[in-house]
C-alpha cells in the first residue's frame, strides 16, 4: 500500500542514498525551461534590438557603431570595392565581350 500511495503522490518509497537522493531532487523540480526565474534573467534582446533599429530609422536613437558600419560601406560602393552582381563579373564581361551572351 505505501507502494502504492508513493507512485501516485511522487514520492520515493525506498530509501535512497545521498547520490541517489540528488537524481531525484532533480527530476521533482520543474524543467529549465519552464521555470519563470531562469526564463526572464535575461531581458529579451531580440525585442530591444527590434526597438532600436525601429527608433534609430525614424531618427530617435543613434547607434554609433551600425553608423560606422554603414559608412564603411558607403566608402567601398564609392572606391569601387564591392562585390558585382550576377552577371557583371570578370567572366561575364569577357563572355558579352565576345558577343557569346546571347
Amino acid at each position: 500500500m505505501a507502494f502504492l500511495s508513493a507512485r501516485i503522490f511522487g514520492e520515493v518509497f525506498k530509501g535512497t542514498t545521498y547520490k541517489n537522493h540528488k537524481i531525484v531532487k532533480q527530476m521533482a523540480e520543474k524543467p529549465k525551461h519552464k521555470d519563470n526565474f531562469v526564463v526572464n534573467y535575461y531581458p529579451p534582446y531580440y525585442k530591444l534590438d527590434l526597438a532600436f533599429e525601429n527608433l534609430r530609422h525614424h531618427g530617435l536613437f543613434r547607434d554609433e557603431h551600425q553608423d560606422f558600419k554603414e559608412e564603411m560601406i558607403r566608402q567601398r560602393t564609392l572606391r569601387g570595392k564591392i562585390k558585382p552582381k550576377k552577371g557583371e563579373g570578370k567572366r561575364a564581361m569577357k563572355r558579352k565581350a565576345a558577343g557569346g551572351g546571347q
